[in-house]
C-alpha cells in the first residue's frame, strides 16, 4: 500500500479519504457510505441512491416466487 492511499484517524474519530482513493473511485462530497465488518477490517461501501436503483429489477419474474411460508 502506497502512502498516498493511507489516512489517519482524528481526535474527533474522522478520517479523510486521500484524494488518490477519491478520484479513482469517482466518490463526491456528501455520498453516503456504510461500513461492513469483514473479519479484522471494514469494507467502506457507498450507498446507491434511489434513483440509481430505479429499474433494476425490471423484467423480474414474480411467477412460480417462493413464499415465506414454503420455507421449512
Amino acid at each position: 500500500m502506497t502512502t498516498d492511499a493511507m489516512a489517519t484517524l482524528s481526535s474527533k474519530f474522522q478520517i479523510s479519504i486521500p484524494k488518490a482513493v477519491r478520484a479513482a473511485r469517482q466518490w463526491k462530497a456528501g455520498q453516503r457510505f456504510a461500513f461492513v465488518p469483514k473479519g479484522d477490517g471494514l469494507l467502506l461501501v457507498p450507498v446507491p441512491s434511489r434513483d440509481a436503483l430505479a429499474g433494476l429489477a425490471r423484467g423480474a419474474k414474480s411467477k412460480d416466487y417462493r413464499d415465506r411460508s414454503d420455507r421449512f
